[in-house]
């Protein structure tokens, strides 16, 4: 979403949010068009996000006037404190541990279920390297493909060993 608003040039209005002026400021007529177009630029991002949200989140935010209002409240709802994403991250890594490729299990499966974790652990702040993924994956393969794994050990990189695996499935 982040990047969307950004694209859009909505961004400024999630970190700095639209003030209104005190009520007894009198603003110049450029004053007053500048806060009308801040104003339009909010509803446009309240209107991408709205369209963007499942209906059931869209009932606890309808309240909120501004879209760093919503924001705010939807980061704090959504991200957790730090210790709630240190124990999100323990068990992804716990998870990414004890994964193992599944009997009958397909290469294009498998590597979809293991980059998943891998991507919500690197979301959660994770520094996993590529190569130790491909490890991982080349540890816990089904055993049928224990005679290929060793022809491709010195693969350092995602691509390469999934499509050297996908040739031997």
């Amino acid at each position: 979403m982040e990047n969307f608003l950004r694209s859009k040039e909505y961004w400024t209005i999630v970190e700095i949010g639209v003030a209104e002026p005190a009520p007894r400021v009198v603003l110049s007529e450029a004053e007053q068009k500048k806060l009308e177009e801040w104003k339009l630029k909010d509803l446009k991002a309240k209107s991408c996000l709205f369209q963007a949200i499942d209906h059931s989140i869209l009932e606890t935010i309808l309240q909120k006037d501004t879209y760093k209002q919503i924001w705010d409240s939807m980061k704090k709802k959504y991200q957790g404190t730090t210790r709630v994403k240190r124990q999100q991250l323990q068990a992804l890594r716990k998870e990414f541990e004890i994964l193992h490729m599944k009997q009958g299990e397909s290469i294009d499966k498998y590597f979809s279920r293991t980059l998943a974790i891998v991507n919500k652990m690197r979301i959660h702040g994770e520094k996993s390297e590529d190569v130790a993924v491909v490890e991982k994956i080349i540890r816990s393969m089904a055993p049928k493909f224990s005679y290929v794994v060793c022809s491709i050990e010195e693969s350092k990189d995602l691509d390469e060993l999934q499509s050297s695996l996908l040739v031997h499935e």
